[in-house]
């Protein structure tokens, strides 16, 4: 598989002023329980629940635990998305958080199950 591009636009927003450096966005480290663990405990310590909420269900950012990824549910596009940011409020934290860090944060984004009935909610505002 070959890794998407790195995400860079205008409107970056670099968490703590650095952006971040070149990355490859392989998977350099298996998920396993303890790996989700840490993500989730990183997760509330990187404030990541201050937008998205805890248990990541939304709320100023959109839900991470739905099922539905604007960028694309891929482990790739997951820590691209956190690595690099996005538009509209995602900062770009590759330029403090370690690669392993990051991975461990989609290790347990993927690990979350989305409810039966996820409401419909545009946040493309």
């Amino acid at each position: 598989m070959v890794p998407p591009p790195a995400v860079r636009y205008e409107q970056h927003v670099w968490a703590g002023g650095k952006a971040p450096p070149a990355e490859t966005l392989v998977r350099s480290i298996a998920t396993s329980a303890t790996l989700v663990k840490q993500g989730e405990g990183y997760f509330s310590a990187f404030n990541c629940d201050g937008c998205h909420a805890g248990g990541a269900v939304g709320a100023v950012g959109p839900s991470l635990a739905d099922g539905r990824w604007r960028y694309g549910g891929t482990d790739a596009a997951i820590f691209s998305t956190i690595y690099y940011g996005r538009p509209r409020g995602m900062p770009a934290f590759g330029g403090l958080l370690p690669a392993t860090v990051i991975w461990s944060l989609v290790s347990y984004l993927e690990s979350l199950t989305p409810s039966q009935d996820v409401a419909t909610v545009r946040w493309d505002r």
